[in-house]
């Protein structure tokens, strides 16, 4: 008897905990809504002119937000400006969101220039990056917005080629 109250206490228990598994995956990969102004945010860029979001909607977006003394963010320039002349042509879209002041931007860029668009953010890029999803406003952080204007995977800290390579092959072009 007690054999039987065990291994169904232990099926009850597994049974649980894969739906406890089942629903934090749900939640993680789920998408989200974008806040409301999303598509209206316009940012300065380093070398004149301006970044303005609602000429990328209806197309797949990387959003990173960055900046200069962040030493992971700095490591994954190369690897996003990479992604960036990839998936081009499959209408993606790679903007860096830099959370730094300008000068040192505009320095960086100088010396390590990339071929994706880079929006000047400043401290208010802290607030955007968490209405996004990043609750402790930590940098590196990588938002991935689908066609249909929804955030589809975010992650807090230094992206990987697998993770860039899964995003753009969860993704149509």
């Amino acid at each position: 008897m007690r054999r039987r109250t065990a291994v169904a206490a232990g099926v009850a228990v597994a049974a649980g905990a894969a739906g406890a598994g089942a629903a934090l995956w749900r939640l993680l990969s789920a998408s989200s809504e974008l806040p409301a102004d999303f598509w209206s945010l316009r940012f300065e860029q380093p070398g004149g002119g301006e970044l303005a979001l609602a000429a990328l909607r209806g197309q797949p977006l990387l959003l990173n937000f960055w900046a200069t003394w962040c030493t992971p963010c700095v490591t994954e320039m190369p690897m996003l400006d990479a992604f960036h002349r990839a998936q081009r042509g499959r209408g993606w879209h790679v903007i860096g969101l830099a959370i730094d002041s300008p000068t040192p931007v505009r320095q960086f860029l100088a010396q390590r220039p990339v071929g994706f668009a880079i929006g000047l953010a400043g401290l208010d890029g802290v607030d955007l990056a968490r209405n996004l999803g990043n609750v402790r406003g930590g940098l590196p952080f990588t938002v991935v917005v689908d066609r249909s204007g929804r955030a589809r995977h975010s992650k807090l800290g230094a992206l990987a080629q697998k993770d860039l390579d899964t995003w753009a092959a969860a993704m149509p072009g």
